[in-house]
């Protein structure tokens, strides 16, 4: 059963977004740029990461064309629009048999894209990654993007040192979808992380799940994180002037405050065994 990979933010100022979660209580990591257009820094867990991503000023952003899936126009036109969480990405082990197979659910015929850079330690030395991905569209929800993400060199990216957060969060465990007809997307969403459902509403993915809740325009509300505890968070949270909501279960943040995403922070149980704390499944 695949996992939550990683969320991608669009924000439109890269550096302010990256202060604002630094104050959420993250580890936030340096800015890396993108051959395709776009610049990020990422925030790394156990196994998942967020990415915040913007598009550069002095963007050469290659279009869509028939069988390629343009990553950089997607996050320029969803910038057009809004801020907030345009793509939610999965794990994979194989990234081209994933496009294949995603050609024949008939939710994508993109060729599997397959890119490098140069990444940073914490000692600031540099290490070498790579990443191929798969794409796929929910012809009932076109703005919101998905893929699966393949890491050819787990070992140069996941880094246990950049996994220390202050707020203690550890993994990113569900993203919630909001839609005016929840059952519409069941079929994509069971096709596109390979696990059935009975229940059009939520599909569960190892160590966690995605949500199908009412809406109005297909829109992704926004994703929760795993924490040990809620009130270290919480006053982390009071000390940094941010507002927030606590109950029994959650601490959340609501989407006016964070570029159109609503963060939740929830005590969860473990995730399974079958997920090592590198990323692989």
């Amino acid at each position: 059963m695949r996992h939550i990979d990683h969320v991608v933010v669009a924000v439109r100022d890269l550096d302010g977004a990256a202060d604002l979660y630094a104050r959420l209580g993250f580890q936030v990591g340096p800015r890396n740029r993108h051959p395709w257009g776009t610049e990020n820094r990422i925030i790394q867990f156990r196994q998942s990461f967020i990415e915040l991503i913007t598009v550069s000023e002095t963007a050469d952003i290659p279009p869509h064309v028939a069988g390629h899936f343009s990553f950089g126009a997607f996050v320029r036109d969803y910038l057009q629009r809004r801020e907030g969480l345009a793509m939610l990405v999965l794990s994979s082990a194989d990234a081209t048999a994933d496009a294949a197979r995603f050609a024949q659910d008939g939710i994508g015929n993109f060729a599997p894209f397959r890119f490098e850079r140069t990444g940073r330690r914490p000692d600031g030395s540099a290490t070498h990654v790579a990443f191929s991905l798969a794409f796929a569209v929910d012809n009932q929800a076109p703005d919101l993007g998905f893929f699966t993400c393949q890491q050819h060199f787990p070992e140069a990216f996941w880094n246990e040192a950049l996994q220390r957060h202050p707020n203690g969060a550890t993994a990113i465990t569900g993203v919630t979808i909001a839609a005016p007809r929840p059952q519409d997307h069941a079929g994509f969403l069971s096709a596109f992380t390979g696990s059935p459902t009975a229940d059009p509403t939520q599909v569960s993915l190892a160590g966690g799940a995605i949500t199908v809740r009412p809406g109005e325009a297909p829109t992704f509300v926004g994703f929760n994180l795993q924490v040990p505890d809620l009130e270290p968070v919480a006053r982390n949270l009071s000390a940094s002037g941010i507002a927030f909501t606590h109950r029994a279960e959650e601490v959340a943040v609501e989407a006016d405050v964070l570029h159109g995403v609503r963060l939740s922070f929830a005590c969860q149980p473990a995730f399974a065994d079958a997920i090592s704390t590198n990323g692989a499944v």
